[in-house]
């Protein structure tokens, strides 16, 4: 009887330490061994390469399956979506999106891909940038700025990383707003359209806020105000343009995954889950924050769709009004 008893005990265990295991295992067993790729439109370095690098890291981990970071720049990011519009929808191949999936089919005269070519996976978070200025430049808010340039139009110059980039865009809206008039020079890059606002080429540029920071904490340029509705974490001690005298003013980047649209539902949402997994770790929220995504939306599929729709819709209208246009 005792013998009966313990077999008994011991084929429950073993039954379930193997459904542990394949429970677990439930990525791997229905995805084929190659790994995912998250394609971004940038080169090595930035934000979104650095956040998307956290995530590959940790869904790799959680997976058993490799995750990689691919990126494709060029053409304003336009290569890598075409790329992944173009790809085979079998959830292998994914888009690591910052807003210019939204901006460029308004900004550029002809693209190879219309948004309804995506399917949203993941609405990852928002980050905001950071208006800085030059040290000798006599600011020290927006409103000292904003009066500044009313008493000089069309002198005070402002940078920024490229045309119809979020750091052109966010500018322009300060100065749509504001009812000012400002003359901007584009460059290729953030790292450059900072850079001459240190030497004082040009007097302030709004870049993403891991980069405008260190430059700020280093004493090189002086911080004007976030972007953001509110004060991002990682620097509490500077306000934003809304509460500092821009009301209603806020722009944020963000981070979107997508797949192509013809990916099956079941593949979409069991690549959500594991981007839910991993945007649930505290580890991961910490360091995605540090690197500037200081909201963790961490949005389901749909939301992800509407969210960048309406983003076209906004940003659209503004590229229209300004009458922008890249090669």
């Amino acid at each position: 009887m005792n013998c009966v008893r313990r077999m008994t005990v011991t084929s429950l265990l073993v039954a379930c330490v193997a459904l542990a295991f394949s429970a677990s295992s439930a990525y791997a067993q229905k995805s084929p061994v190659r790994p995912v790729r998250l394609v971004i439109p940038l080169t090595a370095g930035g934000g979104a390469d650095t956040t998307a690098r956290i995530l590959a890291q940790k869904l790799s981990e959680n997976t058993g399956q490799t995750f990689i970071v691919e990126n494709r720049p060029g053409a304003g990011g336009n290569i890598a979506f075409d790329f992944v519009a173009k790809a085979d929808p079998d959830g292998h191949t994914l888009l690591y999106s910052p807003v210019a999936v939204a901006i460029n089919p308004t900004l550029f005269e002809k693209v190879n891909y219309r948004l309804e070519d995506f399917v949203g996976v993941s609405y990852v978070g928002d980050a905001p940038l950071l208006l800085v200025a030059n040290n000798a430049l006599p600011v020290r808010n927006i409103t000292d700025l904003i009066n500044l340039a009313k008493a000089r139009p069309g002198e005070v110059r402002f940078s920024s990383s490229a045309i119809g980039s979020s750091s052109h865009l966010a500018s322009e809206m300060m100065r749509m707003m504001a009812g000012v008039e400002m003359q901007h020079i584009p460059y290729r890059g953030g790292p450059q359209a900072l850079q001459d606002v240190i030497g004082g080429q040009v007097e302030f540029a709004t870049i993403a806020m891991p980069e405008a920071l260190a430059q700020v904490r280093a004493g090189r340029v002086r911080a004007i105000g976030q972007t953001g509705i509110k004060r991002s974490p990682i620097a509490p001690d500077i306000p934003t343009l809304d509460e500092s005298g821009l009301k209603g003013y806020t722009v944020m980047t963000w981070y979107l995954v997508f797949a192509p649209a013809k990916t099956p539902a079941a593949t979409v949402q069991r690549l959500h889950e594991e981007f839910d997994k991993a945007l649930k770790v505290q580890e991961v929220q910490t360091r995605l924050r540090d690197a500037g995504i200081t909201e963790i939306v961490n949005g389901p599929p749909d939301a992800a769709m509407k969210f960048v729709q309406s983003e076209y819709e906004r940003w659209g209208n503004i590229i229209r009004e300004l009458k922008l246009k890249a090669n």
